[in-house]
C-alpha cells in the first residue's frame, strides 16, 4: 500500500451538550484537526467524507454533511465547491469516513482529504431518542431471524431473552454473546468487570471522556443491573460530539514545514470486513478484518503496542482480545483481568477510558478511537502515555448481523519518525 498520513486529528470532548447544533460540534472537530496540521483556511482538499447516523431526527437526511459544513465553507475554511461523501455504517462510521477518505489518495484522485464523525444522542425533550435510534443497527426487515437466534442461544446458555422497553436492544444481544462465551469458556462477570474498572480508570486522565471516575472491580458489580450479566458501568452511556482526521500522501506531505512532518502518522494498513450468521463458536469478523489489516501492514499481533477496541459493553474488549489474536480463543476474560490490558501491561487497550468512559457519540467514535492512537504514537498522551509505541491498532465494528457485527473496520496506524 502507498504511504498515506494523518496529518491532523482532534476529538471534541464527548457529553451532554443539548444547547449545540451538528455545525457547532463538526466547525470545532474540522477547526481543531486543521489547526493540529498546522493548516489555516484555503487548505486544497479536494474531498470530506462525513459520518453521521442520527441526522433524521433533527429532519436532516440526504446531504447530511453538505449541511453540517456549510459554516466551514461559508467562513473559508473549506474550499468552495469541495464535494462531501456521506458516510453511514453504525458504530464504524468513523473509521469507514477514514478508510473513505484513504482510499480517495491511494486512487490518486486527492492528495488532501477530512474525514470527519459527528453525532448528536442526547435531546432532552425526548431523553429515549437516543436507545430507539440505535435500533436501527440491528435487521428491522427480518426481525424473526435475529430473534430466534438469541433465542436459542440464551435457551442454551441458562440466560435470558427478553428484550425489554426502557433499555437498549443492543444491549440484550451483547448480554447474550457473553452468556455464550461464559458457558464456552468459563469467562466470568469479574473478568468483564475487570475490563470495566480499568477502562473507567485510563478516562479519569482523559480530558475529552465523557465520565471521569474511579472505579473497582466491585463498583462495577454493583452498579445497576441493564441485561444479565452486564452492568451500567460495563455499557457505554448516550452523549454527544464530533472527531475528524487530516489525510495527505506521501508528496503532500513533502510540501509541509518540518514540524508537522514530525509528527505525521503512517496509515499502515485499513481493512474492512462485513457481518453474517456464524455458527456460536466460529470466530466473527473481527478475526477477517484484522487478518486482513496484518497482512497489509506487513506485521503480527506481537507487533502492536496499543489498542483501541470498541467496547459498546465490556464484554466486547474482552472478546476482542482473542478475534484480533492478542490471546488464544477462550482466555480472553483471563488475559484482561491479569492486567495485561492496563497500565504498564504488554498491551495497553482502550487509554481513551474506551467506550465505556470516554462515551459513543455513534459516527464520532471511530475518528475518536484515531485521535487517540495518533496522540499515543505522537507521545503526546500525558499521564496515560504509552511510552516507545510504534504500532498502535484500532477496531470499531457496527451494527448487528446475528452473533456478531455487521461491519467491522481494523486500522493499524505508525510513527515512522
Amino acid at each position: 500500500m502507498d504511504d498515506v498520513y494523518i496529518i491532523g486529528s482532534y476529538s471534541t470532548a464527548f457529553g451532554k451538550y443539548p444547547d449545540k447544533s451538528y455545525q457547532d460540534i463538526a466547525h470545532e472537530a474540522v477547526i481543531g484537526a486543521l489547526g493540529d496540521a498546522g493548516l489555516g483556511k484555503g487548505a486544497p482538499f479536494t474531498q470530506a467524507f462525513f459520518g453521521n447516523t442520527t441526522m433524521h431526527v433533527e429532519g436532516q437526511t440526504m446531504i447530511r454533511g453538505q449541511v453540517a459544513m456549510l459554516p466551514l465553507v461559508d467562513q473559508g475554511w473549506l474550499p468552495e465547491r469541495m464535494p462531501v461523501t456521506n458516510v453511514e455504517g453504525a458504530c464504524a462510521t468513523g473509521s469507514l469516513a477514514l478508510n473513505s477518505a484513504l482510499k480517495d489518495i491511494l486512487s490518486g484522485y486527492s492528495e488532501l482529504t477530512l474525514a470527519v464523525g459527528a453525532e448528536k444522542l442526547v435531546y432532552p425533550d425526548d431523553p429515549g431518542s437516543g436507545m430507539r435510534e440505535i435500533a436501527g443497527g440491528l435487521d428491522n426487515l427480518d426481525r424473526d431471524r435475529w430473534h430466534e437466534e438469541y433465542r436459542k442461544i440464551a435457551e442454551a446458555t441458562g440466560a435470558q431473552w427478553d428484550p425489554a422497553g426502557g433499555r437498549s436492544v443492543a444491549m440484550d444481544t451483547y448480554a447474550i454473546q457473553a452468556a455464550l462465551h461464559m458457558k464456552l469458556y468459563g469467562t466470568t462477570q469479574e473478568q468483564i468487570a475487570a475490563a470495566a474498572a480499568k477502562n473507567h480508570n485510563y478516562g479519569v486522565l482523559n480530558p475529552k471522556a465523557q465520565y471521569r471516575f474511579t472505579m473497582t472491580v466491585d463498583d462495577v458489580l454493583k452498579d445497576r443491573p441493564i441485561s444479565g450479566p452486564l452492568t451500567r458501568a460495563m455499557c457505554a452511556p448516550i452523549g454527544d460530539g464530533a472527531a475528524a482526521a487530516v489525510l495527505c500522501s506521501a508528496d503532500y506531505l513533502k510540501t509541509l514545514p518540518a514540524e508537522v512532518q514530525a509528527r505525521a502518522i503512517r496509515i499502515a494498513a485499513s481493512a474492512t470486513s462485513g457481518g453474517m450468521f456464524r455458527a456460536p463458536d466460529e470466530p466473527s469478523l473481527t478475526r477477517i478484518a484484522a487478518d486482513r489489516a496484518y497482512e497489509m501492514a506487513g506485521i503480527g499481533p506481537q507487533d502492536i503496542a496499543l489498542a483501541e477496541v470498541h467496547d459498546a459493553t465490556s464484554f466486547c474488549e474482552v472478546y476482542q482480545m482473542e478475534m484480533m489474536r492478542f490471546c488464544p480463543d477462550g482466555d480472553g476474560g483471563a488475559f484482561v483481568a491479569s492486567g495485561a490490558t492496563g497500565p504498564g501491561g504488554r498491551l495497553p487497550v482502550n487509554t481513551s477510558g474506551g467506550l465505556v468512559s470516554k462515551g459513543h457519540p455513534i459516527a464520532a467514535t471511530g475518528l475518536s478511537m484515531t485521535y487517540e492512537v495518533v496522540t499515543q504514537l505522537r507521545g503526546e498522551a500525558c499521564e496515560r502515555q504509552v511510552d516507545g509505541a510504534r504500532f498502535g491498532l484500532i477496531e470499531n465494528g457496527g451494527g448487528v448481523i446475528g452473533l456478531e457485527e455487521a461491519v467491522c473496520a481494523v486500522t493499524i496506524l505508525e510513527r515512522t519518525n
